[in-house]
């Protein structure tokens, strides 16, 4: 029997749209604290869908490279996890899971084999990996472009390292993303958007019976 799949709907802003991905089935919901998003949410919002959210699904606060300060504050409202979408090295991870009492989801943008051979200096300073698409280059923010990246170059990986694949996934492919990749679990954000910063319930839906239907 396959371990079930862990599906995150990320960039969730609004208590209507954190009630249809709860009400769908998702294990994780993300709220992005990054004023460049179009998914940013303020502390206070964080805060107030965090206590929404609490004993329903597990909440996870997207952070890009942040101070001390600023995980502080995020640590402080209690998510389940708290994710790094910078380019936080492995010590700065380290020292954030450290300092914050709160698992650790880091973020590892892939394009090339080399990006692949990097994976393995996270694995023991964060409580999890996801893999995402490298943006392109100039773009002013990571994640939530939309794009998916080469997973045949994940073959090169560990075959016991559990991991997330986020990037470009939408209803439409995650199906087929998961028989190829056999990930732990799936990430989306643009995917289910009907523009950027705008979630679909019904996308969401979609996409969470479509990525249970392929386990």
């Amino acid at each position: 029997m396959a371990e079930p799949l862990i599906i995150k709907i990320c960039g969730i802003k609004t208590p209507d749209i954190l009630e249809a991905t709860i009400a769908a089935g998702a294990d994780m919901v993300g709220f992005m604290h990054f004023v460049r998003s179009p998914r940013h949410v303020s502390i206070e919002e964080v805060a107030s869908l965090i206590s929404e959210a609490r004993g329903r699904v597990q909440t996870c606060v997207v952070l890009v490279n942040p101070d001390n300060s600023c995980v502080a504050e995020v640590a402080a409202l209690g998510p389940d996890w708290i994710q790094l979408h910078g380019p936080e090295t492995p010590h700065r991870v380290e020292a954030i899971r450290a300092e914050a009492g709160v698992e650790i989801m880091k973020v590892l943008p892939i394009g090339s084999p080399e990006d692949v051979a990097h994976v393995a200096d996270f694995v023991d300073v964060a409580d999890r990996i996801l893999l995402d698409a490298k943006p392109p280059k100039g773009a002013d923010r990571p994640g939530g472009l939309g794009d998916t990246f080469d997973w045949t170059l994940l073959k090169a990986l560990d075959p016991a390292l559990e991991f997330m694949l986020s990037g470009g996934l939408t209803p439409d492919n995650v199906a087929g993303a998961i028989k190829q990749v056999r990930p732990f679990g799936v990430d989306v954000s643009s995917g289910v958007e009907s523009a950027p910063g705008v979630k679909d319930a019904r996308l969401i839906e979609a996409f969470i019976r479509n990525a249970r239907a392929a386990r």
